[in-house]
């Protein structure tokens, strides 16, 4: 083990005599980053489309059906989906590096590990899911409208476990830059999904409870097709590894990585959930909420674009560490920088050159698109933001630094943030658009503090770190 950290040492400290980052290196990078972004954006976008499909067949049924709805799929995302993308997340830190380092059957048992702790995740979730209607109903929902909802959302305990497999798979994939099966299994599911959406909503009497079983059909669906990839396809037989001990091994480090990286992800989602809900409390609560949720609907799906981007710089850095190659890594973060630079002043001056009109796409109120048509530059600037962040959120995550990702945000939304946003809605004139600035203020300080965390961040030290915890696990395994 002595030699192979010498080795190990001497490696990083050999570099190019010329580390000066030309012009031509970025573009390298940025070809790579695209190659991953692309696809991962595409990914992403498919499967947040399944709710919005499932939402928008179901609310032709009525108002009861599509509020209902719409707060289950909410307190789903919430209290599960959520949680699952977020703990998945630290994949992007172990697999990566794994990748890296060569250390290619790490990257099946890790995922196995993965897919074993978030399956028992799920079984808490699901009990608390079996009791939403009622804590609806205790929190001074509507009956009918917390029956609905309750309903529905335990038709979906079987999509929470069919997450619980997918988005580890999606790491598995998206760390060796396997993108074409994703791509493929995202976009099938989303075409079988709605004929068969459809089909379960009206024709079969079941109603919203239909939504909710198409959406687990789906989800199973895109969980089945890659698991089926990466056991009997060709292209995974180096990284596959067989099931043994050492999945239960794992269960500690990747809890270590897991939580944190829940925290991160969660914190920063659950702060605009939270503005709509004090949306609701300003006075003409009905206009207030409808021009929030469009501003929120509207950046969340936007950001399919930065969180592509996140997930292709995750996938360089953590590489580029687990190899030793430190360089690779800090030209991948001034690369993605450059790229979101780009991205977010064409998106954001497309959204505000468009912003009289964008509002009809969610609603013909006269009212309602005036008012978002106000919001416009404030939606803008948090485009912005949410670019940025995303970025630097995918670097946190490819270090390996999910607890400074969760700090920053504890601090930026919920110390700064929401006080804010609560001061400037409730006791301004503002309204609706002092909240909308308060959630702005903490995606600024988040923004401000991830880019000195990034900043400060000695690359050649965490390569170190991360070669380190290779040796330290094959000592350990060697002890087993």
């Amino acid at each position: 083990m002595a030699t192979a950290r010498d080795a190990i040492e001497e490696g990083l400290i050999l570099k190019e005599k010329d580390d000066r980052i030309t012009w031509r290196i970025l573009a390298n990078e940025m070809k790579k980053l695209g190659f991953v972004a692309g696809p991962m954006v595409a990914v992403t976008l498919s499967q947040y489309l399944l709710q919005v499909i499932t939402v928008m067949m179901v609310g032709h049924l009525g108002d009861l059906s599509l509020s209902s709805t719409s707060i289950a799929i909410s307190v789903s995302s919430v209290t599960g989906f959520t949680l699952i993308l977020g703990m998945s997340s630290a994949l992007e830190t172990l697999c990566g590096q794994a990748y890296g380092a060569q250390q290619y059957k790490k990257i099946g048992t890790q995922t196995y590990t993965a897919i074993f702790s978030l399956l028992i995740v799920c079984i808490p979730l699901s009990i608390f899911w079996r009791y939403t209607g009622s804590l609806l109903l205790y929190m001074g929902q509507s009956p009918s409208i917390s029956h609905e909802a309750g309903k529905f959302i335990t038709w979906l305990i079987p999509a929470l476990f069919a997450s619980a497999i997918l988005q580890p798979l999606v790491r598995f994939f998206q760390m060796q830059s396997m993108l074409f099966p994703m791509l493929i299994s995202s976009i099938l599911a989303l075409c079988l999904h709605i004929p068969v959406c459809w089909g379960l909503v009206y024709k079969t009497g079941l109603g919203n409870v239909g939504g909710a079983v198409s959406m687990s059909f789906s989800m199973w669906l895109n969980a089945i097709f890659l698991l089926f990839y990466m056991v009997y396809s060709p292209s995974c037989e180096k990284t596959r590894a067989p099931i043994t001990s050492e999945v239960f091994h794992g269960v500690r480090q990747f809890f270590s990585f897991a939580v944190p990286s829940a925290v991160m992800i969660c914190l920063e989602m659950w702060s605009y959930e939270f503005v709509i809900l004090l949306s609701g409390l300003l006075p003409n609560p009905e206009l207030e909420t409808s021009v929030l949720s469009v501003c929120l609907n509207t950046i969340s799906t936007l950001y399919a674009i930065p969180y592509g981007f996140a997930a292709g710089v995750s996938t360089r850095v953590s590489n580029e560490l687990g190899a030793g190659n430190p360089k690779g890594a800090h030209v991948a973060v001034k690369a993605i920088m450059l790229l979101t630079v780009v991205e977010t002043t064409i998106i954001s001056s497309t959204v505000f050159a468009s912003r009289h009109v964008f509002g009809y796409i969610f609603t013909n109120e006269k009212e309602v698109v005036d008012y978002i048509t106000k919001m416009a530059p404030l939606i803008c600037l948090n485009i912005i933001m949410d670019g940025l962040q995303g970025a630097l959120s995918g670097v946190a995550r490819g270090v390996g630094w999910q607890h400074l990702g969760a700090y920053v945000n504890l601090a930026a939304f919920y110390l700064v943030g929401i006080p804010v946003a609560a001061l400037l809605g409730f006791r301004t004139s503002l309204r609706g658009e002092g909240l909308w600035i308060g959630i702005l203020v903490g995606a600024t300080i988040q923004v401000t503090l991830l880019g000195v965390v990034t900043i400060c961040t000695n690359y050649e030290k965490q390569a170190m770190k991360a070669r380190e915890r290779f040796i330290e696990e094959e000592c350990t395994l060697e002890e087993n």
